[in-house]
This record gives structure tokens, sequence and C-alpha cells, in this order.
């Protein structure tokens, strides 16, 4: 579970963001999964619950969008929007996909106190 070794980055991110910024807790924490980013967005947010006592996470409500990633179907030549590798296109049922976008796990938002 890959997911764990996330959420200790993104509260290290947050640390360091904190010493930077001058501030000693986040309130609200917004994330954005791309459909092919390889993230169980369940398991993330059960190891940031987990990790999150005792941290300057503690208390904060963490929110997790799922993005649809996007690819390029060589098959029958469409940009198409799907959620997962190894899904076949949703235009013609073709498996060869170049993924154009949603590789990226990014925190987009943050609230913060003190």
């Amino acid at each position: 579970m890959h997911e764990v070794s996330l959420a200790g980055g993104i509260l290290a991110l947050m640390e360091k963001t904190a010493e930077r910024e001058c501030f000693v807790r986040v309130t609200h924490l917004l994330l954005e999964a791309g459909g092919f980013c390889g993230v169980d967005v369940r398991a993330l947010r059960f190891a940031l619950e987990a990790i999150a006592p005792g941290t300057l996470l503690d208390g904060a409500t963490v929110e997790i969008r799922e993005m649809r990633g996007r690819a390029w179907c060589w098959d029958c030549a469409a940009e198409v929007e799907h959620r997962a590798r190894g899904a076949a296109c949703p235009t013609c049922g073709g498996h060869r996909l170049h993924v154009k976008a949603g590789t990226d796990l990014r925190v987009i938002e943050m609230r913060v106190a003190g």
C-alpha cells in the first residue's frame, strides 16, 4: 500500500510549508488525484487520517477530488476521457491508448490557522 508513503510525503510537504509560511495547523486540505496516478483514494484518505493525530493535519478536513485521465486512442484517433489504466477506449473499445493527462496527485488548496 504505497498510499501510506504518499500520505507521509503530503504531511512532510505541509510541515515544510508551515515552517516557511509560519502556520501551525491545516484546517482544510484539497487534493486532486488523476485517473492515471495509480492512487487508491480510499486508502490515501485512510492513511492521512491514520497519520494525522498529533501533527498539523490533526482535525483537518481532507477532500480528494478524483479527476478523469485523458488519453489518445491510436485505434480511433480520438482523445478520450476515462478513469483507469488498462481500460478500453470508451469510443472504439481499443486498448492502444497513450496517456495525455491525469497522472498527477496534487495539492490544490489548503486552509491554515495560526
